[in-house]
């Protein structure tokens, strides 16, 4: 990389807040520290009437329960599906069954030409639970800050994943290595393997696109 793609880079860099991943805190530009939540999606419109309005009712609850702010950050994602319609095409081909060979590819044809008009969306939840020194008296980044941040956050989380499991939503709070990807793909739009995740080093959120 020249010069000036790695000045780029650096520039672009300290446009995120994010300064450094450890365990599962996020130590922020801004002197905060927060972790983030992943809840499984529930399919709101397949529930009976009754089962939505205690969904509703429990979400209502949960708000007026809780005494610290969260964040809810909902993520959309086209779904690449090709390699499943090539998966279908060959279960067609290895088929000797016509009858099911027939229906296999009446069903490919199907979801091929559903995805030309609709596209396939992933929808992840997350919800971002923040921590300030102000709460505890610490201020800076030190190691004090970031022992009570973690203490702090880890008793939130645990009230949280309580209020969710009586929703009977799936939750968890995500790894270093789950936010590092996280992060990558909503800045860079991919995701790849990370090795250096497994290590105690900062790794950058952005990567250059400077060819």
């Amino acid at each position: 990389m020249n010069k000036s793609a790695q000045k780029t880079k650096a520039t672009t860099q300290k446009f995120i807040e994010i300064l450094d991943i450890i365990d599962n805190v996020v130590l922020l530009a801004s002197g905060n520290a927060c972790l983030v939540i992943e809840v499984q999606a529930t399919n709101f419109a397949l529930l009976s009437q009754e089962e939505q309005n205690v969904k509703v009712l429990s979400y209502s609850a949960l708000l007026n329960s809780l005494s610290f702010p969260i964040q809810v950050f909902i993520r959309s994602k086209k779904i690449n599906i090709s390699s499943y319609l090539r998966l279908l095409e060959e279960e067609v081909e290895k088929s000797q069954n016509q009858l099911l060979k027939s229906q296999i590819k009446l069903y490919k044809d199907f979801v091929a030409e559903l995805v030309k008009v609709n596209a396939v969306l992933d929808k992840k939840f997350y919800i971002s639970i923040h921590y300030t020194g102000l709460e505890s008296g610490i201020l800076g980044r030190g190691d004090n800050f970031f022992l009570s941040a973690k203490a702090k956050l880890a008793t939130k989380a645990e009230s949280l994943h309580a209020m969710l499991r009586r929703m009977n939503l799936a939750a968890k709070t995500l790894t270093k290595e789950e936010l590092v990807k996280l992060f990558h793909e909503i800045y860079n739009g991919d995701i790849e393997q990370i090795d250096k995740i497994a290590q105690n080093i900062k790794y950058p959120i952005v990567k250059a696109q400077i060819t």
